[in-house]
């Protein structure tokens, strides 16, 4: 008997999500705390600082502030403070460092020159004893539990979950939009399965995907590429459906695979006539969120309906799957990629 069946770890966790939900949501008063006293700071902007999946959860962090917070955000660059030194004044910004495992030396940095420089400092973690969390003025709790598959699954998702319930406390909100998010989870994963299965088998033997979104939606096509990518080694480019429409449509055609994230809402609403146009130029394209249903598409994902600004947190669950049935389906071990490790360390 093998010690290890190839997917069981990543199964597990993606398995696990809703009862981390239901969790989460009842530590929100915790995560509140930390919203009162970057409230009372009053900050004039915000910055994030993040790689890989947690970059993706950050930009989705950044529609919440600049539509629920009406406040300006924007993602950092961390290489202009490791490699070329950048000191900039951050006196009453807000420095927001997402990373599940607190470890990355650069987001580390990053946050010890942001506090040196003036900022209020916050560090959204899975680790709550790292490196990062102790270099930050205050710190939220993924509490994900730990994580044995690399493909980040229940970490992203959570990690979402985690920023949603900062930012709405931020701006006075109850996490009425998030109650009963454990059990949405639950029936999104349970109500998808038959669509992915039978995703898997159309998709196992194609070689490019494009992945595409609008809005909130839009770090869910990231995040769908990267999974895709690292898992099934697929060519696997995520473009938002309004640049999509700005070149890149020309490439394609019959031969492409688009897995399109479209959730109710005014995101959803406007990938309507970028789908009408990939469909047009042949493209087979998978429909995944709670308005799937409402776009041209040769084959449908559901998901439970919330809030927009909540769907992110759901509408991944489902393509979590596909890239793990991809995966196996083409022979691979999607708990260990080739080449990746847990916690990558770059400056």
């Amino acid at each position: 008997m093998t010690d290890h069946l190839p997917g069981r770890h990543m199964a597990a966790e993606i398995d696990q999500q809703p009862a981390i939900f239901a969790d989460l949501v009842s530590r929100r008063s915790s995560i509140a705390a930390v919203a009162e006293a970057i409230r009372d700071r009053r900050p004039r902007f915000v910055l994030l600082a993040a790689r890989g999946s947690s970059d993706h959860a950050a930009i989705y962090a950044k529609y919440l502030t600049e539509v629920l917070l009406q406040l300006p955000a924007g993602l950092v660059s961390p290489s202009t403070t490791t490699l070329y030194g950048a000191q900039p004044d951050l006196r009453d910004v807000l420095v927001v460092s997402v990373s599940q495992s607190g470890g990355s030396p650069d987001l580390l940095e990053v946050t010890q020159s942001a506090r040196a420089r003036g900022a209020l400092t916050v560090a959204v973690t899975n680790t709550s004893d790292s490196p990062l969390n102790g270099a930050a003025e205050l710190s939220v709790d993924v509490g994900a539990g730990v994580e044995q598959a690399v493909a980040a699954t229940k970490t992203y998702s959570a990690t979402l979950l985690a920023l949603y319930l900062l930012v709405d406390a931020i701006r006075g909100g109850n996490g009425a939009a998030v109650e009963g998010l454990g059990d949405l989870a639950r029936s999104t994963l349970d109500n998808s399965a038959d669509a992915v299965a039978e995703a898997v088998q159309r998709y196992r033997f194609v070689d490019r995907v494009l992945t595409t979104g609008r809005g909130y939606s839009l770090p869910s096509a990231l995040e769908s590429a990267l999974k895709l990518a690292e898992t099934s080694y697929l060519a696997a480019r995520a473009y938002s459906g309004a640049d999509l429409l700005h070149g890149p449509v020309a490439a394609v055609d019959g031969e492409t695979a688009v897995l399109a994230v479209t959730s109710a809402g005014k995101g959803g609403e406007a990938m309507h006539d970028v789908l009408d146009v990939v469909h047009g130029r042949g493209a087979d394209v998978l429909a995944v969120g709670s308005a799937a249903d409402k776009v041209a598409a040769a084959l449908r994902i559901p998901v439970a309906e919330t809030a927009e600004e909540v769907a992110p947190i759901l509408e991944i669950l489902p393509v979590q799957r596909l890239a793990h049935g991809l995966a196996l389906a083409r022979g691979g071990d999607p708990d260990s990629p080739r080449g990746l490790n847990k916690v990558t360390r770059t400056r």
